[in-house]
């Protein structure tokens, strides 16, 4: 993993907590929420405030997610609304705190100037041990206040003022004014300043979860379906139909035909030769990570050289891709790939809709030997495969990623994932212009003739 974290491929973008001052308010928030303090005098947090050094010095990687469940939060600067979610339990944890943060920016700023934000992801579940307790995750509210109480005090504040203004005898209650002026001195003039966050609440529909093996729910789809790999534990929960991850008949006419994904090589906008053509190079690496190869420094050109040599030691899924490649180049046949060839789910990216995220991370999950989508879909699986494999897919791996990957992220996730706008038809001539009344045309140019009197 070291190199991983080397080349900023783990533990990356994380915020630094460096200065005595910052240290200081996240031991406030800490003690705040958990009970507990960090002697360290360094450290570096992810974007809910959690940092892998404070776990490790706590022997605790779930010291701000209890249970899997109701992530706490801990905010030093709003800055952290870009760095990762690390140890995530649900695929909307991340986004929905960084909605937050940047919903509340402006107040969050000023709040994180002098204290931290410490808060929770509060849903009415404490608890995910029995499968059917996934059911009852279906709003997500997000709690938050300085560890002052600053938040609450100044809406306590905001409610005296309005009954210093309204009721009759406000002017003449001395312990009212008393109070209002106490709390003032933290909050400062609320009228001017208003100091509060916006009461947030995310509906949750279609979610992964760490839990049962790892576990994708999808509730919108026409029938309800969970597909996980604990399916013996699901059967029972009431999630709907249940899919085990190794049953690909099901899982193939799942996606279809609920149209949450699209063949690459029907996909508008990119370059579906490309994107096959890498998946073809990573199926190499991994055979010859098999094979006990040595890949230091190897360029697409070697790897290439590679399958050219060994094309009959190479797996069906390569196969099957290069016809592909040949029919979408060349014209040439089109390969039969059903649902039950290896190859089949490599060949899919998520069609256009909410939740192209999700089965984007269903599917890397899927064709786990195309590590670029892995790492960028699912990166916890990514970090668990990644300590399996040989030192030479490692070196290669981490090279590609760091080269290829990192210098571009947002164009490589476009160009792997994105999607144009439907071309929309050509908007109806416009209706032709009502005539318009010419007197010109109806009198002549000297005017109406007028009759003589007889």
């Amino acid at each position: 993993m070291q190199r991983l974290i080397r080349l900023g491929l783990m533990f990356g973008n994380l915020i630094p907590v460096d200065s005595p001052a910052l240290v200081d308010r996240y031991n406030r928030a800490l003690k705040h929420l958990t009970g507990r303090q960090t002697a360290l005098t360094d450290f570096h947090i992810d974007i809910s405030g959690f940092s892998p050094e404070v776990g490790d010095e706590l022997d605790d990687p779930l010291y701000l997610n209890e249970n899997g469940c109701n992530r706490q939060f801990i905010l030093l600067t709003t800055g952290q609304k870009t760095a990762p979610l690390l140890n995530t339990s649900f695929s909307t944890s991340r986004g929905i705190l960084r909605q937050f943060i940047e919903e509340n920016e402006a107040q969050l700023f000023a709040l994180t100037a002098r204290d931290a934000v410490a808060g929770e992801l509060l849903n009415s579940v404490f608890s995910v041990t029995n499968p059917d307790r996934l059911n009852d995750i279906r709003r997500i509210e997000v709690e938050a206040d300085t560890t002052t109480g600053l938040v609450r005090d100044a809406e306590k504040l905001g409610q005296l003022s309005d009954r210093f203004l309204t009721e009759e005898d406000g002017w003449f209650d001395d312990v009212l004014i008393a109070e209002m002026i106490t709390m003032a001195k933290s909050t400062g003039d609320v009228t001017r300043n208003p100091v509060r966050l916006k009461k947030m609440v995310f509906e949750q529909e279609n979610f992964w979860t760490a839990h049962f093996g790892g576990s994708y729910l999808f509730r919108s789809t026409a029938t309800p379906t969970v597909i996980t790999g604990e399916p013996d534990k699901m059967e029972a929960a009431g999630l709907g139909a249940v899919i085990a991850k190794g049953h690909v008949n099901k899982l193939a006419r799942f996606l279809t035909d609920n149209a949450l994904v699209e063949p690459i090589v029907k996909a508008r906008g990119i370059d579906a030769s490309a994107i096959l053509r890498q998946k073809m190079d990573f199926i190499v690496v991994d055979a010859a990570q098999g094979a006990g190869m040595d890949l230091t420094g190897a360029t697409r050109r070697d790897i290439r050289m590679l399958a050219r040599r060994h094309a009959d030691d190479l797996p069906e899924e390569y196969h099957a891709l290069r016809r592909l490649v040949a029919w979408a180049e060349d014209g040439g046949e089109w390969p039969r790939i059903t649902s039950d060839h290896p190859a089949y789910f490599y060949t899919l990216r998520a069609s256009a809709h909410k939740d192209t995220d999700l089965v984007n991370m269903l599917l890397a999950e899927l064709t786990p030997k195309d590590v670029r989508q892995l790492f960028i879909c699912h990166k916890e699986l990514f970090y668990r495969l990644y300590a399996t494999w040989t030192e030479t897919k490692k070196s290669y791996v981490a090279d590609f990623l760091a080269t290829e990957y990192a210098v571009d992220k947002a164009g490589t996730r476009a160009a792997l994932f994105g999607h144009e706008p439907a071309m929309e038809p050509p908007p109806p001539p416009p209706p032709p212009a009502a005539p318009k009344d010419d007197l010109i045309a109806r009198v002549g140019p000297w005017g109406a003739v007028r009759k003589e009197r007889t």
